[in-house]
């Protein structure tokens, strides 16, 4: 795992790979995203952010059976969270709510309802999902 400041820019980053199928993983990145936000945003924000990167760290690791590589930039503008796996394949648009005993599906709803933005880049080989949050500013 890799934090840093950038100089100059007010801007800090994290930069972490995670391993094939690691799950594991998930609970590590989020707590080293919470650390690296420390009192970033409106109350609430930092939670939020740390809910939506572990949804596309997981849907990377769950639905690509490959690593995946997780950036986080959090400047004075605000927070953007890029996942990029290493695999061909679409993201499937959020579709409607699963019915309420699935435990699966809800990641993207989640990422789309709660972002300020987010998207996906296809890439060469694999893919970036991302999304960006102003922390509660406008």
């Amino acid at each position: 795992m890799m934090a840093r400041r950038q100089e100059g820019s007010g801007a800090a980053q994290l930069r972490r790979s995670v391993r094939r199928a690691d799950l594991r993983a998930v609970p590590e990145v989020r707590s080293a995203l919470r650390a690296l936000l420390g009192h970033w945003g409106e109350p609430g924000s930092a939670e939020v952010a740390e809910l939506l990167t572990s949804e596309l760290v997981t849907n990377a690791l769950v639905h690509t059976g490959e690593g995946a590589v997780v950036t986080a930039t959090v400047a004075p503008a605000g927070l953007r969270v890029e996942v990029r796996d290493f695999t061909t394949g679409e993201v499937e648009p959020p579709a409607a709510a699963a019915p309420d005993e699935s435990t699966h599906g809800r990641g993207l709803l989640l990422v789309q309802s709660l972002a300020d933005a987010w998207g996906v880049r296809a890439l060469g080989l694999g893919k970036v999902v991302w999304f960006e949050l102003h922390g509660g500013r406008t």
